[in-house]
């Protein structure tokens, strides 16, 4: 039985129809990510999971009771905002204890939660500090601690990391991950970055104009993703997806079964360049983005496709020079006029350290 369960969840805003029947059964523990682009439907469905919105229709059950109709105070949840909301005239501890205090727990029984959540978030030396002393990060590891100390069945985070720059982001997310390991609280996430996505979900959820498009482990979305969105939507950069009239050297040399008016898709580490000539055809290299360990070289071919190919060296290859193109037609996934899958490709060889 699931931990918590959401049973044809919609939702209606007058007449927009925001949700549109969301099936979902998460486990106790898990970490599930809801990605998706800018206005999928996302945070309204952790705002109707978290109670600050109501469902139209459908039911919502945590750990076997119905919660559907229950104020947002009954559910058992925590939730982190965007925003930090922390009280700017309140100290760390009172912003961490206030919920606690509201609730007339026990003063002994508030000072330990708080600690405790204070040295699992490194906040120990800032309980005594007002929000202004403290950097953004520190901030958001506050309104993480404050939902720490309620102890709640499940967390809900919403897009917690948008407001911080990118090494912030980076060194909260891996604190967030330790944090889910420590704990092995419930946790739904969401965000619109797939990295965040795929390096925090044991589970992620593509959401498409209020609708899931596919739910699976991140490695699973990336190799065998449902349709052409969720292909195009998860791994970075996108994949490679183009009309089969643009490369029909793909069917006739690699005997790729492409649809009618279909699509071929390859992930960027399965376009590799060659010397001019050698492969099934050739393209323009238009852009170079050296990332030092790595170098992402954009490419135009003669049918008017546009390439990227991923290469983990760098490279003495210059704009405008003329390259061959080949491919692995083993991983190259194909699809319909439609967007649907016709097949998937293989994926990548796992290598192994010795």
């Amino acid at each position: 039985m699931a931990y918590l369960e959401l049973k044809g969840i919609q939702k209606h805003f007058g007449p927009v129809h925001t949700i549109r029947g969301i099936d979902l059964a998460i486990q106790q523990g898990e970490f599930i990510v809801f990605v998706g682009p800018s206005g999928c439907g996302k945070s309204t469905l952790l705002r109707l999971i978290a109670g600050l919105e109501t469902i139209t229709d459908g039911s919502l059950m945590l750990d076997g009771r119905d919660i559907t109709d229950a104020p947002s105070s009954k559910r058992d949840l925590a939730m982190v905002f965007q925003s930090y909301a922390l009280y700017p005239h309140m100290s760390v501890f009172e912003n961490m204890s206030f919920a606690l205090k509201l609730a007339k727990a026990d003063p002994a029984v508030i000072r330990d939660k708080v600690e405790r959540a204070a040295r699992i978030l490194n906040l120990t030396p800032y309980l005594q500090r007002t929000p202004k002393e403290l950097s953004g990060g520190q901030r958001q590891r506050v309104a993480i601690g404050r939902a720490i100390v309620r102890s709640p069945k499940v967390f809900l985070f919403d897009e917690p990391l948008s407001n911080l720059d990118a090494a912030l982001r980076g060194q909260t997310r891996v604190e967030i991950a330790r944090l889910h390991r420590e704990l092995g609280a419930t946790t739904i996430y969401v965000t619109h970055d797939q990295v965040e996505a795929m390096t925090l979900a044991d589970r992620v959820v593509v959401l498409r104009d209020g609708r899931i498009e596919q739910v699976g482990t991140p490695l699973e979305l990336y190799d065998k993703p449902a349709n052409q969105f969720v292909a195009q939507f998860i791994g970075t950069p996108q994949m490679n997806v183009v009309p089969a009239s643009q490369v029909p050297q793909l069917e006739d040399v690699c005997g790729l079964p492409v649809p009618p008016a279909g699509f071929v898709g390859l992930r960027p580490e399965s376009v590799t360049i060659v010397p001019a000539g050698q492969g099934p055809f050739n393209g323009r290299v238009e852009l170079l983005e050296a990332l030092g360990a790595e170098t992402l070289i954009y490419l135009s071919t003669e049918g008017g496709a546009q390439l990227v190919s991923r290469q983990a060296t760098r490279t003495l290859l210059q704009v405008g020079q003329t390259v061959g193109v080949a491919i692995d037609a083993d991983a190259a996934h194909l699809f319909d006029a439609q967007g649907r899958v016709t097949r998937h490709g293989a994926a990548a060889p796992v290598k192994v350290a010795a």
